[in-house]
């Protein structure tokens, strides 16, 4: 009886193990479900709306301008953030803020993106922390999942402005 009993622990236990193998392998390299919180985003992406986020992309450096991406955030390793691809390594870049009378470039070195949240005015990006190495990228956000009245792929950026093609 003992010996059934230590069988069927070591099954489950098995088991366990291997179905929490698959769930990790599944949520780091295919994508997962993000609730995503503040104002930086918006009007996009509202506090508290649920997206899709994949992550094959960031393996085979798929990311495009104008993707909407969850990074680790440069400031705070513990937390993500979901931020507006702007420039890729070697575009120019607008550094300033949109209220700033003079406004000031730079190229996005090799390895990193340029990001910036939609909501200009309310949003800590690029702009404050500089270019974000690749690597930090954890994935790209393809579709709004709630509320359902807002499912869908995610809308352009009402920014596009500030993407330079020079």
């Amino acid at each position: 009886m003992l010996r059934n009993a230590l069988g069927k622990a070591c099954r489950f236990l098995g088991y366990t193990v291997q179905y929490g193998c698959i769930a990790h392998c599944a949520f780091e390299y295919l994508g997962g479900i993000v609730v995503c919180s503040g104002p930086s985003m918006e009007p996009t992406i509202q506090n508290s709306d649920v997206v899709f986020s994949e992550n094959l992309s960031r393996h085979f450096f798929c990311i495009r301008k104008g993707d909407i991406v969850i990074v680790k955030s440069p400031n705070d390793p513990k937390s993500n953030i979901c931020k507006r691809v702007i420039g890729l390594e070697g575009d120019k870049v607008c550094t300033s803020n949109p209220s700033d009378f003079l406004k000031s470039h730079s190229y996005v070195p090799k390895g990193h993106v340029w990001l910036e949240g939609d909501n200009l005015r309310n949003s800590t990006d690029s702009r404050c922390y500089g270019p974000v190495p690749y690597g930090l990228i954890r994935g790209r956000i393809c579709l709004k999942i709630w509320p359902l009245n807002d499912f869908g792929f995610l809308r352009a950026s009402p920014n596009g402005h500030r993407f330079l093609d020079d």
